[in-house]
């Protein structure tokens, strides 16, 4: 199984502020520009998304859940809330990364798409993760929730490209090699 991460980054490294606002995810481009920066494309990928509990309940302030019917999985340790309008989509699950992967893969799932701070930073200290795809806002927000956060051991990557868009926002694309 595949397990995939796609995300926005500050400049310095920062997904969210340290109060969870997202607000400055749009200093890179305009929203009217019509660029999704690949993410339909991936999107059509990934057979299933797991969150964390945090990043489930930030998405859950927008006004629609932007996931339409994709299967998406929230991890936590506490069990959680999922309103009726998207609960056919979205199941609650706690464990470990290497546990839910093999869960998963007993279910037929080829490509993961691991989304929230903490969710992946767990996937990759347990050598869960195949692939980064990071897009860079041009914006410094000087502190926040961090990516990447303190590991047992180095993470080897090898670029695989980098694109740099009109807008200012730069993606790069990885493979974790362990």
């Amino acid at each position: 199984m595949k397990a995939s991460v796609f995300i926005a980054t500050s400049l310095d490294g920062f997904i969210a502020r340290a109060n969870g606002d997202i607000s400055w995810l749009g200093a890179g481009g305009s929203e009217d520009d019509g660029e999704d920066y690949g993410y339909k494309a991936f999107m059509d990928t990934v057979d299933i998304l797991v969150m964390g509990r945090k990043t489930y309940e930030k998405v859950l302030t927008f006004e629609t859940w932007p996931y339409g019917s994709k299967p998406v999985v929230v991890l936590s340790s506490k069990r959680i809330s999922i309103p009726h309008s998207i609960a056919a989509s979205v199941e609650w699950m706690s464990g470990a990364a290497g546990e839910l992967l093999s869960c998963l893969a007993e279910r037929g799932v080829r490509h993961l798409y691991v989304d929230g701070g903490k969710t992946i930073q767990n996937f990759l200290a347990a050598g869960c993760t195949q692939q980064l795809i990071i897009t860079r806002i041009p914006i410094l927000i000087g502190n926040g929730i961090p990516l990447f956060g303190p590991l047992t051991h180095d993470i080897r990557l090898r670029h695989i490209k980098t694109r740099a868009f009109a807008s200012g926002l730069v993606q790069s694309t990885y493979d974790v090699m362990g």
